[in-house]
């Protein structure tokens, strides 16, 4: 089952993003703020929650970008490890995309690393048809590219 962010959940996100080997602790700082951000009601940040077996199972964080007209950032999207290989990631996905149509959106766009902590995602967007769209190199760090993953809708 796929739901809104409630207030209660912001715990349960906290322990799935701390307990995920691919995101450092300043990672981490940052979803929970973004998820912080989106429990005070801020509409630049959007929370669709992952249900399984009765317990938070993972989340997607997205967004409009800003000085766009139809176009949204997927910013964050984790499931915990023992829920993966449930199709929950690929149902978070599809349930954003959908909102974003509803609320007229056309573009997505998607920022990640090609590190190996990331391939998991990587793979994930290419099965759900977010091509490469940019290569920026040594932009993390040196020898660390950002990949920016674009999908029309």
């Amino acid at each position: 089952m796929i739901r809104d962010l409630r207030a209660g959940d912001r715990e349960a996100l906290a322990v799935i993003l701390r307990g995920d080997e691919a995101f450092r602790a300043d990672e981490v700082a940052v979803a929970l703020e973004l998820i912080d951000g989106a429990l005070a009601g801020d509409p630049d940040y959007v929370v669709l929650v992952a249900i399984a077996d009765e317990q938070i199972a993972g989340y997607v964080l997205y967004g409009p970008t800003a000085m766009t007209r139809a176009t949204f950032d997927l910013y964050w999207i984790v499931v915990e490890r023992r829920a993966r290989g449930r199709g929950l990631a690929r149902a978070l996905v599809g349930a954003m995309e959908a909102a974003i149509r509803a609320r007229g959106g056309r573009n997505i766009r998607v920022e990640t690393s090609p590190s190996d902590a990331h391939v998991a995602a990587r793979k994930l967007y290419e099965r759900l048809g977010y091509p490469i769209a940019v290569e920026l190199p040594d932009f993390y760090a040196p020898g660390e590219a950002l990949l920016t993953y674009y999908k029309q809708l």
